[in-house]
């Protein structure tokens, strides 16, 4: 067994003493159940990991991570998340947070195969045709980058705000805001992209369903 597994075991032993030390009730808490008020919709990059750049604590965040924080609306696991969340949690706000130098965003930009990730990474390219006249307009490869992880979260918040089950959410006057985040990893600060959705007036006629 590898010294870095035998450390991972230790390293639990370890904060679960830390917590106890400040709180001897903290896991007993912990264990009655869980109300966060909010869903973290992130990319699996281990650089950034959701409850620690924004200060949670565990039971604050329900999260969702995938390949550049994508919103398909044909993936069972995502709705599945994004259901409970909604509808058995009661989560009052859903961040789509995507961060600068994602690595499937970048993919997307080039025309290489990596694999199975390919049939994924091609809902990314996606967003790139919808805004193919900005992004190309953009000469410098960074500020072109960089502007496609923000373009790409910003269609995955309004493809969350069509999916029947915040919309559904929203019928029942349910208190449900919907949020666009880059973080930037080489500075640590996170930028509201300021797209925030609480009801489907801003979606097209075609995307509002009537219940």
């Amino acid at each position: 067994m590898s010294t870095f597994y035998k450390n991972l075991l230790e390293n639990n032993k370890n904060w679960v003493k830390s917590k106890l030390d400040l709180n001897p009730d903290y896991f007993d808490k912990l264990s009655k159940g869980q109300q966060p008020p909010l869903l973290w919709i992130g990319c699996a990059d281990s650089r950034v990991p959701a409850n620690e750049i924004i200060g949670a604590e565990p039971g604050e965040v329900f999260v969702h991570r995938n390949i550049a924080n994508m919103v398909v609306h044909s993936d069972m696991n995502m709705l599945s998340v994004l259901d409970y969340a909604v509808n058995a949690l009661k989560v009052k706000h859903v961040i789509v947070c995507g961060h600068y130098g994602c690595g499937g965003v970048n993919a997307a930009m080039t025309n290489q195969s990596i694999g199975l990730i390919d049939n994924w990474i091609r809902h990314i390219k996606d967003v790139y045709r919808l805004h193919k006249t900005e992004l190309d307009a953009i000469e410098d490869q960074t500020q072109r980058f960089n502007r496609f992880v923000e373009l790409n979260v910003t269609e995955q918040v309004f493809d969350l705000a069509k999916t029947s089950i915040v919309q559904g959410a929203w019928n029942k006057n349910q208190e449900l805001s919907l949020h666009g985040w880059v973080y930037g990893i080489d500075s640590g600060i996170i930028k509201d992209l300021g797209v925030n959705i609480s009801n489907d007036s801003e979606l097209d006629d075609v995307y509002q369903l009537n219940f």
